[in-house]
């Protein structure tokens, strides 16, 4: 008998599928399960159901009478355990039909609760390691049950016969599997007891392992989850949660947030991380269901602006998708998420009440997270906001301790802006805070809800240009004729130019050009370069009044005061050209090809004048 051999019907009639289990085998490895070691999973879950089964028949029963048993020599993989066994009838219907489940026919569906998996399909993964499943089980529902022998190949056929009681003295199911010869790296003793504690470390029920070596087999899971134990005092406890965050992650979290959510039967830990985690980069989650190991990568339990922890939690009302390797997503699943989201804020918030040096550390390391959740969380906007570093004109510092000595807080719109003004503004006395990276520009607006005594506003061209002072009118006068000079150069750029005086004395120039001017200066231009027309229409009714870059020159400075003194039209230009692409790449921004070529013909240009002067 096969399982994919069926009668011819009559035409017209109903038919059924016929399955390939070869090139089902085939799908299962390549686009289902992530590795062929998921094998030992499947029956170690289709044991531990079997087990929920028996208890259900036995509640009085201690869970330590009912266990699972594995052995491996390098010849043989062995699964036996202690549950409900499979009848004659069960064996037919459910071993040899693809897809179906005992806990379904059964109805047990409303009590899914209560198992980890379907047995239908998971056995069939057993097929990727071995080429013949071998099942013996005796069945717990009738006391004088025969001995049911089930042997299924790779090849999609079957075998069923009955034994007498000795070949399974007690109630239960064995699944013994032949290894293939390139399945080595997955059956060997050694991997299968690494398997086995990888997996079912946290299993309810006694799980031991015998290499066939003689010596007395060795516990899986010999103890309890740490948050299932009882502890002499709660520092105690607290410190056995963090060793096991360390044990499983690998690092010394900065703190360990016990999580515990009964109505979804939910227990763990979240360990904080000690470091920042890269932009962009999520870290998983291990997800225990019931005990079994689910994932290892399960993002989707955390929020993501959780990148700060990473978290071990085992569930009872979770539900896994059709692989068994990640978590549906559901209502019960947002539910999680959205609670385990409100304990990070809780800890958060008894972290600011009760451990300034803590918070400080956390802070220190994550500031990117907390950002992203002030931005929505006004509990914790008010909370964190004043603590949270910035980069400003008085280097990285709080918005308290900037607020503090700066009435009036200007925010820059883009990072290269505050590379511009930075070192001026700072000299002139102005508070700049830079906006430009991710929620800053948003938190630092809404600073007056915290501190009502200071005001934020955004910096612009001429605020800044209102705190430099200007030079006396003979002086301006004296360089006019190369002001003049020096608009006429800078045209093509749009930009104007004037003389101030500023500190640092040993800037020549500042250069205040927005990214906004930059891109309504472009918009304009293509709208000049294709008049009419559905493009040129569009960009005619978007066209504003242009706003021009602005070079200003620092009197003060002894290159200067030089420069306008030139008396030679060429090399006042080139002087000119030369002091805006300077001032250009000081801002860090990214340079137009014309500025490039400008920078590097100015740089020629006065070379070769040095040399002809000189020669």
């Amino acid at each position: 008998m096969t399982l994919h051999d069926t009668p011819l019907s009559p035409a017209g009639a109903d038919r059924t599928f016929q399955v390939d289990l070869r090139g089902l085998v085939d799908l299962l490895s390549h686009h289902l399960y992530s590795s062929p070691r998921v094998y030992l999973r499947e029956l170690l879950q289709n044991a531990v159901d079997a087990l929920t089964a028996r208890h259900g028949l036995e509640p009085g029963a201690p869970a330590a009478a009912f266990g699972i048993r594995l052995y491996a020599d390098g010849s043989v993989v062995r699964v036996e355990d202690d549950g409900v066994g499979l009848t004659e009838d069960d064996v037919h219907t459910f071993l040899a039909t693809i897809g179906r489940s005992s806990k379904r026919a059964e109805r047990i569906a409303e009590q899914r609760a209560d198992f980890i998996g379907q047995f239908g399909i998971g056995l069939l993964s057993c097929f990727l390691v071995a080429d013949e499943i071998h099942v013996l089980s005796r069945s717990a529902r009738t006391p004088d049950a025969p001995v049911v022998e089930w042997r299924g190949r790779g090849d999609g056929s079957y075998t069923v016969r009955t034994l007498p009681s000795s070949a399974h003295p007690r109630p239960g199911t064995t699944v013994t599997l032949t290894p293939r010869v390139d399945a080595g790296e997955w059956t060997r003793p050694a991997q299968v007891h690494a398997l086995a504690r990888h997996f079912g470390s946290l299993l309810r029920h006694p799980v031991t392992f015998d290499d066939g070596t003689g010596g007395p087999g060795a516990s899986v899971n010999p103890e309890p989850a740490p948050w299932a134990r009882t502890y002499p005092t709660p520092g105690a406890r607290s410190r056995a949660l963090a060793a096991y965050g360390e044990e499983t992650f690998g690092f010394t979290p900065l703190d360990t947030i016990e999580l515990d959510l009964p109505a979804v039967g939910l227990k763990g830990i979240a360990s904080v991380l000690p470091e920042a985690v890269p932009a962009g980069r999520r870290h998983g989650h291990r997800v225990h269901v019931k005990g079994m190991l689910l994932s290892e990568q399960a993002e989707e339990i955390l929020p993501e602006w959780a990148f700060f922890v990473r978290c071990v939690v085992d569930a009872e009302s979770l539900r896994p998708t059709a692989s068994r390797e990640s978590l549906y997503e559901d209502d019960t699943l947002v539910a999680v998420r959205d609670a385990l989201a409100e304990r990070l804020r809780a800890w958060i918030a008894r972290t600011a009440a009760s451990d300034p040096d803590l918070l400080g550390r956390f802070l220190q390391a994550h500031h990117l997270a907390v950002k992203s959740l002030a931005v929505h969380d006004d509990e914790i906007l008010r909370m964190l906001l004043p603590w949270l570093p910035f980069e400003t004109t008085d280097g990285h510092a709080t918005l308290d301790e900037f607020a503090r000595t700066h009435r009036t807080v200007l925010v820059t719109s883009s990072v290269e802006e505050f590379r511009q003004v930075a070192a001026i503004a700072s000299a002139a006395g102005l508070g700049v805070v830079n906006g430009g990276y991710t929620y800053d520009r948003e938190l630092v607006h809404r600073l007056p809800e915290i501190r009502p005594e200071v005001s934020v506003a955004d910096l612009d061209p001429a605020t800044l240009t209102a705190h430099l002072d200007p030079v006396d009118r003979e002086t301006e006068l004296a360089a006019a004729a190369y002001l003049a000079l020096a608009r006429d150069a800078l045209a093509v750029f749009d930009c104007d130019v004037a003389l101030r005086t500023f500190q640092p004395a040993s800037a020549p120039a500042l250069l205040l050009d927005s990214r906004e001017a930059r891109h309504e200066r472009t918009r304009s231009q293509l709208a000049r370069e294709q008049p009419g027309g559905l493009w040129g229409d569009i960009l005619g009714h978007l066209r504003q009044e242009a706003p021009r870059a602005q070079l200003i020159l620092n009197q003060l400075n002894p290159l200067v005061r030089t420069a306008v003194g030139i008396d030679e039209p060429e090399l006042a230009r080139t002087s000119a050209e030369a002091l805006y692409g300077q001032a250009a790449m000081l801002s860090r921004r990214p340079l137009r090809p014309a500025e490039s070529s400008l920078i590097n013909r100015s740089f020629l240009d006065l070379l070769a004048h040095a040399l002809r002067k000189d020669s």
